[in-house]
Parts: C-alpha cells; structure tokens; sequence
C-alpha cells in the first residue's frame, strides 16, 4: 500500500506567513540603521537603537545578524546596490551618445543622489570600522570595473589594460574624495561646478585612452 506525503499548508498570522513575517522584521531593521545612519553616522548603529527604532524585540535582531558589524555590512551593502544601480542605468539609457557624453552624465546623477537617499552612507567617515573600510575598498574596485567595462568598446586598440586601470581608480577616488568633501562644505561650489569640473578633468584623461575621433564627438 503506497503512502502519500501530504505537507501541510502555512500557517498564517494577519494574512502573512512566518517566513513573510520574517523578511518584514528584517526589513524593518535594515531600514532603521540606515536611517540612524544618515541621521547620525554609522557609529551610532546599535542592537538596542536599531531594534527601538524598528520596534522590535532585541531577539528578532540575532534573528537575522550575527552582530552590529553584520547589520552595518548588510546596511553598506544595500545603498551600494542603490548606487550602482541608479549608474549602470544611466549608461544603459544612453548608450549610443557619445562616450564622453555618457560619463558626463553618469557624473551629474552621482552628484545628485548626494543631495538625498541612501548613497550619502558611501561617502561618510567610516574609520573606525574594519568591516566598513573593507566595503569601502571594495566599492573603489567595484566601480573602476564598471567604468572600464563601459569605457571598453571606445578605447584605443593600443590601450594599456594596466595603465588604464590605474588611471581609472585614481579618477574614481579623487572623485569620491572630491564629493565628500564638497557635502561637508570644505569646496565652496555648487552641484553643477562640481559636474564641470570633473567632466573637463575626464575628459582631459580620456585622451590617453580614446582615440581622437572618437574625443571629436565630444
């Protein structure tokens, strides 16, 4: 006689199932360290704020994090993905322009998203915290890839990968350092300088890389 193996149906709490539940809380506690986080920097990120914040139980935060370092990599993680994301459309939207064009853009919409959300975590002080430094790191990386892959299809066949690559990583630094210190008010200039001159400073170390008619689209 066969035997048939009948799983029972989840059980459900206001409509929702447990796992449901679950990704709700953990949502919750994401979105209340990333809001402590631009209210007061990553320092302030704790179990105890982080769960009263979020409204919440301390349980429920070990439910989900092994410790404060995993919440704020977690945190990092997803304004980082926002970033990027907001990027790679840009590039994806306007592929066919030309390429300075492209750049120029994608620099005016990382200039913006300083003015709000999420992407002001990237650019904040994070010493301090070794968890943080490493996403850090990671993000310089991440990004010079995304740029270089972009920039590839333009490049001058004689291009060095490794000359490029440095050249790259210096721009994108620069450029970050540029927008931290110009959200702290250390650059007295507005958001459009701000676009212009690190458009003209691209451009200028584009001409290593491009070839001439391609800079002629310009």
């Amino acid at each position: 006689m066969s035997t048939v193996n009948v799983r029972a149906p989840a059980r459900t709490w206001g409509g929702r199932t447990p796992e449901e539940r679950r990704a709700e809380r953990r949502r919750r506690l994401v979105d209340a360290a990333l809001e402590i986080w631009l209210d007061n920097g990553w320092a302030a990120v704790t179990m105890r704020g982080v769960c009263g914040r979020a409204s919440l139980n301390d349980r429920y935060f070990y439910e989900h994090f092994a410790d404060r370092d995993e919440l704020l990599a977690t945190a990092w993680d997803e304004a980082c993905l926002e970033v990027f994301g907001e990027l790679t459309a840009v590039v994806a939207e306007n592929l066919g322009r030309a390429p300075l064009d492209i750049l120029r853009t994608a620099i005016a919409r990382a200039v913006e998203l300083q003015s709000g959300g999420h992407a002001r975590i990237l650019l904040a002080n994070h010493a301090g915290s070794a968890v943080l430094e490493e996403r850090r790191a990671t993000m310089l990386t991440d990004a010079t890839d995304l740029l270089m892959a972009a920039a590839r299809p333009y490049l001058r066949p004689d291009t060095d990968e490794t000359s490029f690559r440095m050249s790259t990583l210096m721009g994108i630094g620069g450029f970050v350092e540029l927008l931290a210190a110009w959200r702290t008010g250390a650059i007295p200039a507005d958001a459009a300088r701000v676009v212009e001159h690190t458009s003209a400073h691209a451009a200028l170390l584009a001409t290593q890389y491009l070839p001439p008619e391609v800079i002629d689209e310009q």
